[in-house]
């Protein structure tokens, strides 16, 4: 895959495919083959349905709250599948997809129904934890990339995070260390228009999220976030320039993917309060995964057939996904084992009086507020 697709002018927006699917760009079309664009193609689809089914989940008080993920799936999707398979992702918390493309585990949905066990899980995937608290992963993923830069180890870090976490420190502290030591880094920015009601336009007097970049010495690129072939094909160069056995060539890469989330924030956030219907049903129109299956319709990858197949091997998975996760038994002792790596004076005494309370109780009665 060419790196020149890098060398654009920042707000020179990568695409692929238009939004009725076809080809606006045949010589950035990526050979992946017919298999390869199907998986792509499976896993957005069971993105969008998981979505539905975790806010579903929700409503009936049976998971926790949830970010949505709808509109986002071609950047998830299509960055991740770009990487090696034990390239490091860090996430924020909507990115919900790239651990889809890498196999998610059921134990995933124990995080969002209150088990930390679910994080624990996302090391095997070489994931780090979810993290709720925008932009502080951006330093550690940094801090991993140097390592890994130091150990000559040859994979990317890659960071995926929302527009609002460009305003936070954070943000700049992790690119101006990136740019500095060349670190082997992709941030990937979905900038879904939305940082909770906070507008694009009020974030930043920036003309694009992609030129920030600039002030850290290395590039940076918009592209077409609905679009899963052009951000297959950006992460890609991203990732060969970032292992560039060059030394003075390899640099990393900030990637702007313009996007929309369709749902709520989160399950918690009402966006009536502050978005027209109107605007949501424009970006509809753009949506990753209509445009992608005209696309693969069109090359005799996908049929009626194939997709009604495809549809219900997703049913059978997401159903089995939250029965386990459901059957999970959690012990109530767990919540003192992740709080420091030895455990203080007040903790040791708060789990002898839990214990306490189990011995002369149950567990029913803890359930029961006893």
């Amino acid at each position: 895959m060419t790196r020149a697709v890098l060398d654009r002018a920042p707000d020179d927006r990568v695409e692929v495919l238009a939004p009725d699917g076809s080809v606006v760009a045949p010589e950035l079309v990526p050979d992946l083959g017919p298999e390869r664009l199907a998986a792509m193609y499976r896993d957005m689809r069971f993105c969008r349905r998981f979505d539905e089914r975790m806010i579903s989940l929700q409503r009936q008080g049976r998971m926790g709250t949830y970010s949505s993920l709808a509109g986002q799936e071609g950047s998830q999707i299509g960055s991740t599948y770009a990487l090696a398979d034990d390239d490091m992702l860090s996430y924020q918390y909507r990115e919900h997809g790239a651990l889809v493309a890498r196999g998610m585990p059921w134990e995933y949905l124990l995080y969002w129904m209150g088990h930390e066990a679910g994080n624990a899980a996302l090391a095997d995937l070489e994931v780090f934890p979810l993290n709720i608290t925008i932009a502080d992963h951006l330093p550690h993923a940094v801090g991993w990339a140097w390592a890994a830069k130091l150990a000559g180890d040859e994979r990317v870090s890659v960071a995926h995070f929302g527009d609002g976490a460009t305003s936070e420190g954070d943000f700049h502290e992790a690119l101006n260390f990136a740019g500095v030591f060349d670190t082997p880094n992709v941030f990937f920015c979905n900038n879904n228009q939305w940082a909770i009601s906070v507008p694009r336009e009020r974030q930043t007097a920036s003309e694009t999220l992609a030129q920030k970049a600039t002030a850290y010495g290395f590039e940076g690129v918009q592209v077409d976030g609905m679009d899963p072939l052009a951000t297959y094909v950006v992460t890609h160069a991203a990732r060969e320039k970032a292992l560039d056995p060059d030394e003075s060539e390899a640099r990393p890469t900030l990637i702007e993917a313009i996007q929309y989330h369709y749902g709520a924030h989160t399950t918690a956030d009402d966006p009536s309060n502050y978005r027209e219907d109107e605007e949501v049903e424009e970006w509809r129109e753009k949506d990753p995964i209509d445009r992608f299956e005209v696309y693969l319709r069109n090359e005799g990858v996908l049929d009626d057939e194939g997709i009604e197949e495809i549809d219900e091997g997703i049913e059978e998975s997401i159903t089995e996904l939250v029965d386990r996760a459901e059957g999970y038994e959690a012990d109530p002792a767990g919540m003192f084992e992740h709080a420091f790596k030895e455990p203080t004076p007040r903790l040791e005494e708060q789990r002898e009086y839990l214990d306490r309370l189990r011995e002369e109780h149950g567990d029913g009665a803890l359930l029961e507020g006893g």
